[in-house]
């Protein structure tokens, strides 16, 4: 798209860069039988699906009913509720103290399935619209391989050849791949922020952030009773993937205000799930925390 050209080429370039680095940091860290974990389990991977797949488009279906959006809006955040796995969730999710197993497993199944997934959903949601786009595998499958797959096996492969080297040099390579996403993130928000702010209006915000509360309530409520794989599959289900939305976009045919509502999306998403990502740390740090105490206890101790 137009606004994703000229003086913002470079920009996200860079953010390109970065963010191959952070995923390929997530797989200095990561082992192969912890990749394909949730794939070995199929209730958990069939939840994880429903949880990102289904509830969240379909929340994003029920705001564009309710809400009078205007069409750039409406589009941006269908796309939006179409395109799952994005690259630094398990980045997020390992910060918040998630089971490191599920998270990366999560991770790795969800990107895979998105190559299937979301060319049906566009599909579907275009009958039932009655718009004209098509996205094929092939498409989704390069931004996928291209932005997550690719970085996590490289850093995989470095970890299997240099496993101290990896394991020392992986959060070198994360804070300072973060710092230049984050510059990067401040100069796009800059550059479309009159966008973005032309689109507030009509429910927008308030639509945004019901879409990002049901996704994490579904990845909750379908995460089960360990609270290390609830946050990761509420985390993972409210946060979705830039690349592959504006791939959809781009497939209806859509203007170059549609990048700044997908942007909104984004930043409305943050927002709204930090809140949920702390309390779940904090929760974490709690259960965590609780065994241990027990174990210090002198023996014969008696609680008072």
């Amino acid at each position: 798209m137009a606004a994703f050209h000229g003086p913002n080429l470079p920009i996200i370039a860079g953010m390109v860069i970065s963010v191959g680095l952070l995923v390929a940091s997530v797989g200095m860290r990561a082992t192969l039988p912890e990749l394909l974990s949730v794939f070995r389990s199929p209730v958990r991977l069939l939840k994880a699906v429903v949880a990102v797949n289904v509830v969240v488009p379909v929340a994003g279906a029920v705001m564009l009913a309710v809400f009078p959006l205007v069409p750039v809006v409406k589009l941006g955040v269908m796309v939006m509720t179409l395109a799952p796995a994005p690259p630094l969730i398990a980045r997020r999710d390992l910060q918040a103290g998630c089971s490191k197993s599920y998270t990366l497993g999560l991770y790795a199944a969800l990107a895979t399935l998105s190559i299937i997934i979301v060319p049906v959903s566009v599909a579907i949601i275009s009958r039932l619209y009655g718009v004209t786009a098509i996205v094929g595998p092939i498409a989704v499958a390069e931004r996928v391989v291209a932005t997550l797959i690719v970085p996590l096996l490289i850093g995989l492969g470095f970890r299997r050849l240099a496993p101290r080297t990896a394991e020392r040099l992986a959060p070198i390579i994360d804070r300072s791949a973060m710092i230049l996403l984050a510059l990067g993130a401040i100069w796009l928000v800059a550059a479309f922020w009159p966008a973005m702010r032309d689109l507030i209006g009509n429910g927008t915000i308030l639509a945004m952030v019901l879409v990002t509360a049901i996704a994490l309530a579904a990845g909750h409520l379908l995460g089960g009773p360990d609270l290390g794989e609830r946050a990761p599959l509420a985390l993972m289900a409210c946060a979705r993937h830039p690349g592959i939305a504006l791939l959809i976009a781009t497939a209806v045919g859509a203007d170059r205000h549609v990048p700044a509502a997908i942007l909104g999306f984004l930043l409305v998403g943050l927002i709204v799930s930090t809140p949920y990502q702390i309390w779940m740390k904090r929760r974490l740090e709690r259960e965590a925390g609780a065994p241990a105490a027990l174990a210090a206890t002198p023996p014969g101790a008696v609680a008072r």
